[in-house]
């Protein structure tokens, strides 16, 4: 990655990106939404349809639940986060990423994370656990537990849509768990 001198001019280069076969059926490059000044950071999957239609990651059904997960915490999803995914363009038919396409996009995401310094990093579900920190447990096991890379705090969280799927707020159950998990990074972001 070439050095840049703002947050504008690396949204810019990365919407111009052909390093995979993704490019060819996107609509749009999906950098990122929120705040580039937060100290936290939100990284999901890969972008959906009405992601690849506005440009903008999590504006969907699964973004409604991030963003009601986050404010049941006190967490303002545009002022408190800076939002993205490990891959910015839709896989076809929303398909989970192939390794070669997150291989090929992790560079637009360690240059985000380098550049923007976030004090903490929301993972939301496994492939973005796995893509990013090479953690292959299930996300069942290791979601709710710090791990720290490079002096930045990751928390694994179940995926949005996960809990679009599994609605129950019944203690023990994965949207409380979540709740319990955003509880946490709540308290550490509050420290900061």
């Amino acid at each position: 990655m070439k050095n840049f001198r703002n947050i504008k001019e690396i949204h810019s280069a990365c919407r111009n990106c052909k390093s995979c076969n993704l490019s060819t059926s996107r609509n749009n490059v999906v950098v990122a939404k929120g705040n580039p000044e937060a100290k936290m950071f939100i990284i999901g999957e890969a972008p959906g349809e009405k992601e690849d239609i506005t440009g903008f990651p999590f504006v969907g059904r699964a973004g409604k639940m991030l963003d009601a997960v986050l404010e049941s915490v006190d967490i303002d999803p545009l002022n408190d986060c800076y939002i993205t995914n490990i891959v910015k363009c839709r896989p076809p038919e929303n398909r989970r990423p192939s390794s070669s396409e997150i291989k090929s996009c992790i560079s637009w995401l360690d240059t985000q994370i380098e550049y923007l310094k976030p004090a903490i990093v929301i993972l939301a579900g496994s492939t973005a656990v796995e893509g990013y920190l090479g953690i292959k447990e299930p996300i069942t096991k290791i979601r709710g537990s710090w791990v720290v890379k490079n002096g930045v705090k990751f928390m694994p969280i179940f995926h949005p849509a996960y809990l679009l799927r599994n609605p129950s707020k019944e203690k023990g159950k994965p949207k409380w768990l979540t709740w319990q998990d955003l509880k946490k990074v709540k308290k550490e972001l509050d420290s900061i």
